[in-house]
């Protein structure tokens, strides 16, 4: 029992020890800064520097402010080793004037005044009184009271660079600056978030908001996580949960702090990145001609491809595009464009010529004022507002669609698809991954400048009225005028005699090229009504996928379905919907050919073992509600489409949804108000009640069926099989449950991220429960769904469906 004391004793000191001897050495040797000091920007007071050496606490000068041509200062911590001085933390939001300063006040309060004695800032000890204050070896900035005791540190409150030693607490965050010369907060951010989860978002400027979608994520999110991001000592990133659980966010040890400096920040870029820096009596990195910051790992590595979303300009600014170089975005204008501002190129570009005014007397209304600059591999993905496409759609062709379009800022064109684009164009990429031309569409020889000068017009007047003079002149006009007459003539002809599928722009397959883009339809991706799906490549472009479904004519209604989906999808164009790109009808074949979705289908990730996160299934059922939109209200002839579920949205490789599957699909004539009862297909569980009797088939029917998808994006779970399972009711009248009493947190039990937007989740729900009404009278449209769903309506309490609908759908479901 004694030797048990003993070794209980010993292990106690050993842990105290090192405590009580850090506190030691705070107390004795680093608190160097005593109540009454002070340091003055621009002055001839040293910078208070930590023991070793290594960091400095005071002011750096920026450049001078263009608004009163002095110089600023901002309060600041740096490497004092190193010849660039580089910050690591900073009042960033606080710049200076030259004869301001920062005092450690005899009452205890670190201050920082302007120059007229203002106080500009207060660190913030709650009531507690400072005794002194420390430049730490770490990095790290601190007040302290009489007991030693941290009241104030600069690693709590860290700006975008965290060292090691450092961590960064829940729901931390590390914003970079503007640009290299502007130290105010800029367009990212890193989040500690509170589901453990470690994020860069794309920030909004000027007003800060925050985007919804992630560009880069650890996946790290649990219930209950408790995590924070770690900066070892020996240089490694980590993220610990409270159960000291590890995720390496660096995937090396990079060895001790004796040879090297370490920082991690995320830069103005919006990259997060892990530098090292020899140390200037190192050896170990002897083959350098000079000492400098080295990039360790970059996250992610590739920006340009990274920051892609519906809102914001991406990486770059608009009217600019993104080239990935060394790991960094380089943003560049296309030719007729300059940066807005040349210091920060990320602030986008601008033209060097009015915008199109779409008048008569409009640059871009005279075909020999305007010209086309070509980019190859370039894309601006998200600011097409119109899709040309056909066997007859080559380059020429797409400058023209553009040429003949006040609208068309650019086009891009790619293998008989034109797609033109309006101003202001976001989310620009330049890559050899991306298989496009950008034609950008500029006045020719700058005709059109923003300060044009002026003319001698008397000239232009004289040299006109000569030519006019000139009978050969008049003649060659006339030829002119009888030549273009009779190409019009013929063009016009000619177009009437086109197919429809020529005059809808879809190309025409044979079989034998289907067969050969399928190596014989071997790889199979799915079945779906009336047919098999496979996986090809076009052998013109080996790069890119196709998905071909293969009718199955022995199936009755076959045929009629190839003529309605041909007919339907090649009149729509829409980024929420499925693209067709061609079709076969030779002989008894029926195929389709659909752009290739590399995500799958919603089903597979709703229904996965890993749910998806709240926010991309918010943007997820936002973009279905705009596809349906589209088709209710904004095709020329109304398109219902009879079997909207999960199976028939897929995803593409930034989880963008389409719909797909025009197999039930029926052109809703004028004339038309009910639907044969034989063409029924499909999944009973979305069908509305309406389908079950002798009742009028309108776009309320996909309403509904939005209505039980939408309940399925926000439970993840399958209404086919909750109600096949264990449960006495269907998936319908079990949210109501919940929402009537309000229970809501019960649908997104561990989902973290959702219980952080109760409000968000109850807005999807009601929702919902007015889509999936019994009487279609009571349902909303599709377009009053979106403005619901995305707030700009007022959303009232729904009544409770009837049971009807619900439990018959769960009965027949299970018969």
């Amino acid at each position: 029992m004694a030797f048990r004391a003993k070794c209980l004793r010993l292990f106690l000191l050993s842990l105290v020890f090192p405590l009580f001897s850090a506190i030691l050495a705070v107390g004795q040797s680093n608190c160097s800064i005593n109540l009454g000091a002070v340091l003055t920007a621009g002055g001839n007071s040293p910078p208070w520097i930590s023991p070793a050496g290594d960091f400095a606490f005071g002011f750096q000068r920026l450049q001078r402010s263009p608004s009163t041509n002095q110089d600023r200062f901002l309060l600041a911590i740096w490497y004092d080793n190193i010849p660039d001085q580089t910050v690591v933390w900073s009042l960033n939001d606080h710049p200076v004037e030259e004869g301001s300063r920062v005092q450690l006040t005899n009452e205890g309060q670190l201050t920082l005044y302007d120059s007229q004695g203002q106080q500009v800032w207060k660190a913030d000890t709650g009531n507690e009184r400072t005794a002194c204050a420390a430049m730490l070896d770490s990095g790290n900035f601190v007040l302290l009271d009489a007991a030693s005791i941290y009241l104030w540190e600069s690693f709590r409150l860290p700006t975008d660079t965290i060292l090691p030693g450092q961590r960064l607490y829940k729901d931390g965050r590390l914003i970079p600056r503007r640009s290299d010369a502007d130290y105010t907060d800029g367009r990212f951010q890193l989040r500690m978030q509170l589901d453990g989860n470690l994020v860069l978002y794309p920030v909004f400027l000027p007003t800060r908001a925050v985007a919804r979608r992630a560009y880069w994520a650890s996946g790290t999110n649990r219930p209950d996580a408790d995590s924070e991001l770690v900066f070892a000592e020996a240089g490694l990133i980590y993220i610990e949960d409270r159960n000291k659980n590890i995720f390496n966010v660096t995937k090396q040890n990079l060895g001790s702090r004796q040879n090297f400096y370490y920082m991690a920040k995320i830069d103005y870029d919006g990259a997060f990145r892990h530098y090292n820096h020899p140390r200037g009596n190192s050896t170990a990195d002897a083959g350098r001609n000079t000492l400098a910051w080295s990039i360790v790992q970059t996250t992610p590595e590739d920006m340009c491809s990274a920051v892609l979303a519906d809102l914001g300009s991406g990486a770059c600014g608009y009217n600019s595009y993104c080239v990935n170089s060394g790991g960094r975005p380089n943003c560049l204008c296309p030719q007729g464009y300059s940066p807005v501002d040349p210091l920060d190129m990320s602030q986008g570009c601008k033209p060097n010529f009015n915008l199109p005014s779409c008048q008569q007397n409009g640059w871009e209304s005279s075909v020999d004022s305007v010209e086309f600059k070509e980019l190859n591999n370039t894309d601006w993905p998200f600011t097409d507002y119109e899709l040309q496409t056909g066997p007859d759609v080559d380059k020429e062709r797409c400058k023209e669609f553009c040429l003949r379009d006040c609208y068309c800022a650019a086009a891009i064109y790619n293998e008989n698809n034109c797609w033109k684009k309006r101003f202001p164009l976001s989310n620009g990429k330049q890559s050899a991954s991306v298989n496009r031309i950008a034609l950008i569409k500029v006045p020719r020889n700058n005709q059109t400048t923003l300060c044009p000068k002026s003319k001698d017009r008397s000239t232009v007047v004289l040299v006109v009225s000569v030519l006019l003079g000139s009978s050969v002149f008049f003649n060659f006009l006339l030829l002119i005028a009888i030549s273009v007459a009779i190409f019009l003539i013929y063009h016009k002809k000619m177009l009437n005699l086109q197919p429809a599928s020529t005059l809808y722009g879809i190309r025409r397959y044979t079989y034998k090229e289907l067969e050969d883009a399928t190596e014989g339809f071997k790889q199979q991706l799915g079945r779906g009504s009336f047919g098999t799906v496979y996986k090809g490549v076009i052998h013109s472009n080996p790069m890119r996928h196709i998905a071909i479904k293969k009718l199955d004519m022995a199936e009755k209604g076959g045929e009629n379905e190839f003529t309605t989906e041909v007919n339907a999808i090649g009149q729509t164009h829409h980024k929420n919907l499925v693209n067709l790109l061609g079709y076969c009808d030779e002989g008894t074949n029926r195929l389709l050919v659909y752009e290739y979705m590399s995500n799958g289908s919603l089903a597979s990730l709703l229904f996965s073992t890993s749910r998806p996160r709240w926010n991309q299934r918010l943007q997820i059922a936002f973009g279905i509600a705009r596809g349906l939109t589209y088709l209710h209200e904004e095709c020329s002839t109304q398109i219902i489409h009879c079997d909207i579920k999960p199976q028939n949205i897929l995803l593409d490789e930034y989880l963008i949804p389409k719909i797909s599957d025009f197999g039930l699909a029926k052109l809703l004539l004028s004339e038309q108000s009910r639907a044969a009862r034989t063409h029924i297909r499909g999944t009973v569980g979305y069908f509305a009640p309406e389908w079950f009797r002798k009742a009028s088939i309108t776009s309320k029917v996909d309403v509904y069926s939005f209505g039980v998808m939408l309940l399925e994006i926000v439970c993840c779970m399958s209404s086919v099989k909750f109600a096949m399972g264990d449960q006495e009711e269907a998936l319908t009248d079990w949210v109501y449950d919940c929402y009537s009493e309000e229970k809501l947190e019960m649908l997104v039990e561990d989902d973290e991220e959702a219980m952080n937007d109760m409000n968000g989740v109850a807005r999807l729900v009601m929702v919902a429960i007015w889509c999936i009404q019994e009487d279609p009278s009571l349902r909303p449209s599709m377009r009053r769904v979106t403005q619901l769903l995305e707030g700009v309506a007022q959303l009232s309490d729904p009544p409770r469906p009837s049971a009807v609908g619900s439990t018959r759908i769960a009965a027949s479901e299970r018969q």
